[in-house]
């Protein structure tokens, strides 16, 4: 009984969200002139699944827009701002959600990658949702630190699957991106 009761809960917290991304917002740091901010904006722009990137100099944040039906791969987006010779303080991506559950170390399939919710109260996510990336590549070493304590699943320390999420039937080389809402 206990195992079939297991069972069930993976495959709730292992929900398969048929979702899109279609925009974010991302704040690179280490920017001190326009310069800077045109090559970031110039190497965002070469990301194959973007469409469109709108700056804001003053707070150093570069809105973007996903083609539609593109697989959208965020660690594509900080290599680029990384080759561009910065850093990415903050990003949040918003997708389009129907019915899923976010469970505090919840799993759930958006798109082609996995996503932990570290902070989900089991509130049901539906409509245009936004909720911040907090893997070490995408927030400050500080913040990293601060979340990487919110659980003592492994996935949070390494972004992959290992003993403790391939018990949710996610296979052992998924990334999984670590977001609170």
């Amino acid at each position: 009984m206990k195992k079939v009761f297991i069972a069930l809960s993976v495959l709730f917290l292992a929900t398969a969200a048929d979702a899109q991304f279609s925009k974010a917002s991302l704040q690179a740091s280490g920017l001190t002139c326009s310069m800077c901010s045109k090559a970031v904006k110039v190497a965002l722009e070469g990301v194959p699944f973007v469409e469109k990137v709108d700056v804001n100099l003053k707070s150093q944040e570069y809105d973007l827009q996903f083609k539609k039906d593109a697989v959208v791969d965020f660690d594509m987006l900080s290599a680029a701002v990384v080759d561009a010779g910065f850093s990415v303080a903050q990003l949040k991506a918003t997708a389009e959600l129907s019915n899923v559950k976010a469970l505090k170390d919840g799993h759930v399939l958006i798109g082609n990658s996995y996503f932990h919710f570290l902070n989900g109260k089991g509130q049901p996510l539906n409509g245009a949702t936004t909720f911040s990336l907090v893997d070490k590549s995408f927030v400050s070493a500080k913040d990293f630190k601060k979340y990487s304590t919110a659980s003592k699943m492994k996935c949070v320390q390494t972004g992959k699957a290992e003993a403790c999420c391939t018990e949710q039937n996610i296979a052992e080389s998924s990334r999984i991106y670590h977001v609170i809402i």
